[in-house]
């Protein structure tokens, strides 16, 4: 995967989740005015609500990591309040150790990073994201990771000797994007931490 590839995912990204959050916000709208009227309660409307809720917060999520990134900042409070709505439909809770806003492109590359260490960790866990100047560490610990080798071990160069799934693309994106800003990706783990430093 050359620049000119990375770049073109990132575009294709950020159309999709452009094109997804109107609906999805619209349907988020819908629902409040639902619940303001009383039209409709009880648990199926809890399920639908909670369902969308998720689905909006993934979706701004995968805007980040996924789409188009530049330097503009983005401000402590917008990136916490985005990982604490990741944060409710899944199992792994997010630290963002950062104070000061930072450049999107550099917040891209934690969020790939995140995606790494959650897919090590089925059954839950912590994931703290802190940067000393410019240097970035992403870890990931839990009681028990499942780390697939040949992911962690290539991570570093971008080159794998197995297909990357699409369960499995942000091993793959990391290594790249990081190279585009001149940054290489190092890897640490251990029996129950997972460490990422760009």
């Amino acid at each position: 995967m050359g620049g000119s590839d990375v770049n073109l995912a990132e575009l294709i990204g950020s159309r999709i989740c452009h094109d997804l959050i109107s609906p999805i916000g619209a349907i988020t709208n819908g629902l409040e005015l639902l619940d303001m009227v009383g039209a409709v309660q009880g648990p199926e409307m809890e399920l639908i609500s909670g369902s969308v809720g998720s689905a909006g917060a993934r979706i701004r999520f995968f805007r980040v990591a996924f789409g188009s990134a530049g330097d503009q900042p983005l401000g402590r409070t917008e990136v916490a309040d985005l990982l604490k709505d990741v944060e409710r439909a899944g199992r792994v809770r997010v630290h963002w150790n950062l104070t000061d806003a930072v450049p999107r492109n550099q917040v891209k590359l934690a969020f790939l990073a995140l995606m790494c260490c959650e897919s090590a960790m089925p059954m839950g866990g912590d994931v703290r994201i802190s940067a000393h100047g410019d240097k970035w560490e992403v870890t990931g610990t839990a009681d028990k990771l499942n780390v697939d080798g040949d992911l962690w071990k290539h991570v570093v160069t971008g080159r794998f000797p197995n297909k990357i799934t699409p369960a499995q693309v942000q091993f793959a994106l990391l290594p790249e994007s990081a190279t585009a800003m001149g940054r290489k990706v190092a890897v640490e783990t251990a029996s129950t931490r997972v460490t990422l430093r760009f």
